[in-house]
């Protein structure tokens, strides 16, 4: 996963190198930099699955990344979540101010369906699948359904249930977490099904671990701050489920995901290792 994120990193770095040097691209620059890159990692791994080249995987691996870091971005603002640490750095609109941060988010966000859509992927109905499943799992269906319910669960007169929280956390995380599973399905004109339902026991695994960092974790390996949510007396899963259920639920997903693997045989092993580490991760 280290070596696919500095190579996803080079290929960003080269893309915003070609973009003017204003204020807003150094924005953009910083936003992408840092973080585990577990999505783009998840591109590259299931292109290989699909014997998919790298050089034209690593565009949407890129995307994806970049279009994360906008949701981070916008996500950190003070009209949303109002963090002021991100990866261990000072979130973007603080080193900078709020609209640079909203201008680098909506860069991030449009550069990432030109990633998506590039020549390089392959042919033109490619292209299209990638950048149309990409708008999917990135808007009102999916990320941006998940942050408006958990905004709206934050001035509710009641907390969710298991069922609300897990829907909601199937758009805000999960959705770019299972576009990123299947894009080397996309890419070879493959079933998707198998990384599909993968990724969706691996994204809820994703943040019921999420959760548990907030209570148990270290701020200073998270890079961000912690226990907010207990603060702000949010739903979590930790809080529904308690800490050691909520542990045994994340397990159980993850050793779902593995088996939905099987198809694949031991050439899935690294997507298996995927999901143990997202169990098991300090940030």
């Amino acid at each position: 996963m280290a070596a696919a994120t500095k190579t996803i990193a080079a290929h960003l770095d080269t893309v915003l190198g070609g973009l003017a040097d204003v204020p807003v691209v150094s924005a953009m620059r910083y936003a992408v930099t840092g973080g585990k890159g577990l999505r783009g990692y998840l591109v590259l791994e299931s292109a290989r699955l699909h014997d998919i080249d790298e050089a034209r995987a690593i565009w949407p691996a890129a995307a994806i990344e970049a279009m994360h870091a906008y949701s981070l971005v916008h996500d950190d603002m003070p009209c949303m979540d109002d963090d002021d640490l991100r990866r261990g750095q000072p979130t973007v609109h603080v080193k900078w101010d709020d609209a640079t941060a909203v201008l680098a988010g909506d860069a991030l966000q449009a550069l990432a369906f030109e990633l998506a859509a590039h020549a390089d992927c392959g042919p033109a109905e490619v292209r299209a699948d990638l950048a149309l499943s990409l708008a999917r799992a990135a808007g009102a269906r999916g990320m941006v359904l998940g942050q408006a319910l958990d905004m709206a669960a934050e001035t509710a007169s009641v907390p969710l249930t298991l069922d609300q929280i897990t829907a909601l956390q199937a758009g805000k995380t999960g959705a770019l977490i299972e576009w990123s599973a299947c894009a080397g399905a996309r890419l070879a004109g493959a079933d998707i099904r198998p990384l599909s339902n993968y990724a969706r026991d691996l994204g809820l695994a994703f943040q019921i671990a999420d959760d548990i960092l907030d209570v148990e974790g270290d701020a200073d390996k998270a890079g961000k701050r912690l226990q907010k949510d207990a603060a702000a007396g949010k739903a979590t899963f930790v809080s529904l489920l308690g800490l050691g259920e909520a542990k045994r639920r994340a397990n159980e997903l993850m050793l779902s995901a593995c088996a939905e693997l099987d198809t694949y045989g031991s050439r899935a092993d690294n997507l298996r290792e995927a999901a143990r580490f997202v169990i098991s991760r300090e940030s």
